[in-house]
């Protein structure tokens, strides 16, 4: 059987649980209240790394720009 992340207690099976993975709605809802407070957060990745960083700073799809002139 799998445990609850929130309270500790034993989980019944995901078919005979509409919470599943958590034992309870309320457990469900505790969770869910978590994410929407941001007590859990998803970290972003190392320091100066975004998808920001790649590429070019203009917004011409990473061409070469056309120098015939």
């Amino acid at each position: 059987m799998s445990i609850c992340p929130i309270c500790g207690e034993e989980v019944k099976p995901r078919a005979a649980n509409k919470a599943f993975p958590f034992c309870t709605a309320r457990c469900k809802s505790i969770d869910l209240g978590k994410w929407l407070s941001e007590e859990y957060r998803v970290p972003a990745g190392p320091p100066g790394e975004t998808d920001l960083d790649e590429g070019n700073d203009n917004d011409d799809g990473g061409r070469e720009p056309d120098m015939r002139h």
